[in-house]
């Protein structure tokens, strides 16, 4: 038998530490490190991302941090003209007037 065993760098993690920090670990998972799981110094696990797993954008999605797109940002078009537009520079000079 052959076997051909593709590993990324590991970092060993000890069984008591993964069980009181595991939220942080399973973030630190979901961005694509990978762990050794070890019980009394012997390696018996590996937490990891799931192969293919997911791209940038699903994991902002699935961790509520953004939300899933809707429609064609192209179709958008150009914004109406004749509306209320001003230059940003303009629009802070207001702002900071008004504190002050």
């Amino acid at each position: 038998m052959c076997y051909h065993v593709y590993m990324k760098s590991r970092r060993r993690l000890g069984v008591r530490a993964m069980r009181q920090n595991l939220s942080v670990y399973l973030r630190r998972v979901g961005s694509g490190e990978t762990f050794e799981v070890t019980a009394r110094g012997r390696p018996v696990a590996v937490l990891g991302p799931i192969e293919g797993g997911l791209t940038p954008i699903e994991r902002l999605v699935s961790s509520g941090r953004a939300s899933q797109p809707e429609g064609d940002l192209l179709k958008l078009g150009p914004p109406p003209k004749g509306g209320r537009w001003r230059r940003l520079s303009r629009a802070l000079q207001e702002q900071r007037a008004e504190r002050f």
